[in-house]
């Protein structure tokens, strides 16, 4: 049996009686009969299997091995394989012999089956989409909508947060996460405060070009490296940051009291321990320390 509802295996004629014939009058079946021995027949079940996936349920796709089910081979004639056939309101409609390519298959379902309703994504996984491509406004306003008409949307106040975040309303955005409740967003929320808090520290640091300038002149200046880094976490530049505070931290772990050490372990926070830049940073450190 196959682990989709779509796609499944008919045994004896009570079987096909109820998986086809009863199944037909309510979405199209099509019937791919196959033997183990036929070589076609194997190349062409994963195409049907892919196709029937494809419609999501508007078709159904059974399969029956003639090398067991003798008795169906006969009601219906089949003389050579593989041979496909569509059923509809129980009876046989359409069908084929011999291996085709997807798009005779397609041409074939296609006056019978109804195309699936095309996806649509929820207002929330539009908004995630525009906020990773940077379109910070677009995603805002999606938000606002979304957030008009459930306020207690753990997730969409935790992302219209960081909306405001990343054009400067820090306190509106620490006043929103604040209205978020439960655990539920526990890891999102954790890592929405912190990047306010990086945010919040970059205001009072010089520009990233100066940092970088400065760095090119001392590859040593510590301070340089650490405010760096800080710029390149407000960005969300997190492995470029890992790697600068790492090597802090090797060179001078005693900058700031720790303060790099402190740091990467937020970053550790921030970004949840299942993450891979984590696994590998919190290898580095372990090897650093030990």
């Amino acid at each position: 049996m196959s682990d989709t509802p779509y796609i499944f295996d008919v045994s004896g004629a009570a079987g096909f009686e109820q998986l086809v014939i009863e199944n037909s009058f309510h979405k199209p079946v099509l019937v791919d009969f196959w033997a183990d021995w036929c070589a076609p027949c194997k190349a062409l079940m994963p195409l049907l299997a892919q196709i029937a996936e494809s419609y999501q349920g508007e078709l159904l796709l059974a399969k029956v091995n003639c090398d067991v089910e003798h008795d169906i081979v006969a009601r219906f004639g089949i003389r050579s394989l593989p041979t496909v056939v569509l059923f509809k309101n129980g009876q046989p409609i359409d069908g084929f012999a011999g291996a085709q390519p997807e798009s005779a298959i397609r041409a074939m379902l296609e006056p019978h089956v109804q195309a699936p309703a095309p996806a649509v994504n929820a207002p929330l996984e539009d908004a995630q989409a525009l906020f990773a491509e940077g379109r910070f406004a677009e995603a805002e306003n999606l938000l606002k909508a979304l957030l008009s008409e459930d306020n207690g949307n753990g997730a969409a106040l935790i992302l219209y947060a960081r909306c405001l975040a990343e054009r400067g309303e820090l306190g509106e955005a620490e006043t929103v996460l604040n209205a978020v409740q439960g655990d539920e967003h526990k890891q999102a929320l954790a890592a929405a405060r912190a990047q306010l808090t990086f945010l919040r520290q970059v205001a009072d640091l010089p520009e990233a070009a100066l940092l970088k300038s400065r760095l090119a002149q001392n590859p040593e200046d510590d301070e340089a490296a650490y405010q760096l880094a800080i710029h390149q976490l407000a960005r969300q530049q997190y492995e470029a940051a890992l790697e600068a505070l790492l090597k802090l931290f090797v060179r001078n772990r005693g900058y700031q009291n720790g303060l790099p050490h402190q740091t990467l372990l937020q970053v550790f926070e921030l970004l949840g321990g299942d993450h891979p830049l984590v696994t590998a940073y919190r290898r580095k450190l372990y090897q650093a320390l030990y």
